[in-house]
């Protein structure tokens, strides 16, 4: 999965304009959010690993900012444990990783862009072994 991280005007229709031109090229969106900051656009989006250049493209052909495109982390909390998302937290930043962004897609899971995928996703991997389910 990768995450496509966007600039967008903050006005209306600019969110409906990115989506049509993903949909137009048949790219999926997989989870995702966007925010006002600083009275631009921000957005962070799931594509699956397949569609990344199709979305690329789309986006260029839509004259739509594209910042970054990167690896995420995607990560499963245990709903029925409370503190769930403090430990993974906390689990990053002890192995030295930065949590840019987060969110979550359509399946429920934790999706995290990191500083370092891959002292990320030794942290990542020994959570899902379960060394961390406190």
């Amino acid at each position: 999965m990768k995450d496509l991280a966007l600039l967008l005007d903050d006005r209306p229709g600019a969110l409906a304009r990115m989506g049509a031109a993903l949909g137009q090229a048949g790219v999926s969106v997989e989870g995702g959010g966007a925010w006002v900051v600083g009275g631009k656009g921000v957005a962070h989006f799931l594509v699956a690993d397949a569609d990344e250049a199709a979305a690329v493209r789309a986006l260029a052909r839509a004259d739509i900012t594209l910042s970054a495109v990167r690896e995420v982390l995607v990560q499963r909390l245990r709903q029925d444990v409370p503190g769930q998302l403090g430990l993974l937290c906390q689990r990053m930043a002890d192995a030295g990783v930065n949590i840019e962004v987060l969110y979550s897609d359509h399946a429920n899971q934790l999706i995290l862009v990191v500083d370092d995928i891959a002292a990320g996703r030794a942290a990542s991997q020994a959570w899902s072994d379960g060394e961390t389910w406190a």
